[in-house]
């Protein structure tokens, strides 16, 4: 596995994931404003499930069954335009990505993303900042809003495992090609 850094989750979490290095530049606006807003460990991404299936249970079936569903997606291109704020915190919706989080949430029904905090199907959104102030929260959106609207294209499915205080890349499920 590789490392891909630090983080704060406990320890034999796994996720799925769509990573989206072209926002990368959305989370560095955002720490300028205050770098603990931004959660280290992952580039700027989509969370599918998290936590998904402890470490101890991910196996080779599991890694077939997150390729096979990821192959049988097609890659999605999309602008991030608005924002979604909520106390202590900002977001970009990500809604072109909600029938790929359907369909995992679908073939793992038994885990609600996020532990269900945020109901049964959250849309797809990029973190931005987190633990923000009102007064924070307003300078991520004001530094961030002249890099929107930005052009993002999902090609996969990462499956990342967090050890030893770092999240480490299982795979990597290549959705099928763009339609």
């Amino acid at each position: 596995m590789t490392a891909v850094g630090e983080g704060s989750a406990p320890e034999d979490r796994s996720a799925l994931v769509i990573t989206l290095p072209m926002a990368n530049p959305l989370l560095a606006a955002a720490a300028e404003i205050n770098p603990a807003l931004v959660r280290k460990g992952l580039p700027a991404h989509v969370s599918l499930l998290y936590p998904f299936l402890p470490a101890a249970e991910l196996t080779a079936d599991v890694d077939a069954e997150v390729r096979d569903l990821a192959a049988s997606l097609p890659a999605v291109q999309t602008d991030l335009k608005d924002f979604v704020a909520a106390p202590r915190f900002v977001a970009v919706p990500v809604p072109a990505l909600q029938p790929v989080a359907d369909a995992f949430c679908a073939r793992w029904p038994h885990i609600a993303p996020y532990g269900g905090r945020f109901g049964e199907r959250p849309e797809p959104h990029v973190t931005l900042a987190t633990g923000a102030t009102d007064e924070e929260a307003e300078l991520v959106r004001d530094r961030v809003r002249p890099l929107l609207p930005l052009r993002v294209a999902a090609w996969r499915v990462d499956l990342v495992v967090r050890t030893d205080g770092d999240w480490r890349l299982r795979l990597t499920a290549p959705f099928a090609a763009s339609p």
